[in-house]
């Protein structure tokens, strides 16, 4: 952060004229087979736009995992140049306009329109519209059953590219209407190498190490990993782990082993200091528990099952966690204290050789 705030004047010019294009767009796909780790879902798309009908499509998966930069992609190939994009596709996110009335006024609208198989310089171009529906599964109930009747009546005209997370959010009614294509998680592999790729030909120096750590705390988030790797390549000359880290949010070290130390212990009093200390320095504690998970999974002098019984109570946690968003924020401390505490439990039978099965009873895991 001080090195953020601590630059020069030329250095504030070369960020202005770095940064006038966020990378997650200069460097997204331009054609469809760009798309990364989905050979599956291009090699179908690749077909569309060799003549092959195109249905209506519903494209799902976890974020930055390519679903948009895809259907963006093949509209691009479909309609060739910028004028005609602009003319017959069009982009909504669904989350901010998510109710009936959209799909009543601006989609149907938009459907209705009647378009040529021809470009105005006599050229042949598909004669459809596309509207991409991003996030579709944030959109309302009584929404999508409104749209549906809508992607039958402008079939011959329109079609509907569904992008969302969470398919068991859309309806039966719509998804049997359109072509599925899951996006899997892309791999670590390939991830490293786009990452590697973007910092050679934007002259950052960096750290191996800084790209796996970079990846690993962005869960996979193709988008996030690069929204994150321009935001620090701008305060920094060269990108290592423990400036990612910083930028990241997480956890130093110290403070997850000072927490492991204090599970272990059998004071009480250290433990409540040692989570009073984490609210008051604003560590996240989602992000606190995902590590504490890894460390607990390399433990080796905890058995599989108390291993076990420790992902069950992280997983209760984060159940608290999401819960505490809606009611008060020190109801999860409390019950993150308790859950300290059990791991305390954990350790003590640890330590002292005691059989798992007590440890379930005490736990009431069945």
């Amino acid at each position: 952060m001080d090195a953020f705030l601590n630059r020069s004047e030329k250095q504030d010019q070369a960020l202005t004229t770095s940064m006038e294009i966020p990378w997650v767009e200069k460097y997204r796909p331009r054609k469809v087979e760009e798309v990364a780790f989905q050979n599956e879902v291009v090699s179908v798309l690749k077909k569309v736009l060799q003549g092959a009908d195109l249905p209506n499509l519903l494209f799902y998966g976890p974020p930055g995992t390519g679903k948009t930069s895809a259907a963006i992609a093949l509209c691009r190939q479909l309609f060739r140049n910028t004028d005609t994009y602009r003319d017959r596709v069009m982009e909504m996110n669904a989350s901010d306009e998510r109710g009936i009335n959209i799909v009543r006024n601006k989609i149907k609208e938009f459907a209705r329109r009647a378009v040529s198989s021809h470009l105005p310089d006599g050229s042949p171009v598909v004669g459809l519209k596309v509207i991409i529906l991003d996030e579709a599964d944030a959109m309302t109930t009584p929404a999508q059953a409104a749209l549906r009747r809508t992607m039958e009546r402008e079939s011959r005209t329109t079609r509907f590219f569904l992008i969302c997370n969470y398919i068991t959010r859309i309806i039966d009614p719509l998804t049997s209407r359109c072509a599925k294509f899951r996006f899997k998680s892309i791999s670590s592999e390939s991830q490293e190498k786009r990452l590697k790729w973007i910092c050679q030909n934007e002259n950052i120096e960096f750290d191996p190490l800084a790209i796996s750590e970079l990846i690993e705390l962005c869960d996979g988030d193709m988008r996030k990993s690069v929204t994150a790797l321009q935001t620090i390549s701008s305060c920094h000359k060269k990108l290592i782990p423990a400036d990612v880290r910083q930028f990241l949010g997480a956890v130093p070290d110290d403070v997850v082993q000072q927490f492991v130390a204090s599970c272990r212990s059998r004071n009480h009093n250290q433990l409540y200091a040692c989570i009073e200390n984490i609210r008051r320095e604003g560590y996240g504690v989602y992000q606190l528990l995902k590590q504490f998970f890894h460390i607990c999974l390399r433990l080796e002098d905890l058995s599989d099952l108390n291993k076990a019984a420790i992902c069950e109570k992280i997983g209760l946690s984060f159940i608290f966690l999401f819960l505490s968003f809606f009611t008060n924020h020190f109801t999860f401390f409390s019950y993150f204290f308790l859950f300290a505490m059990e791991m305390t439990v954990v350790s003590v039978l640890s330590k002292e050789g005691k059989k798992s099965n007590n440890l379930m009873k005490l736990f009431a895991i069945k």
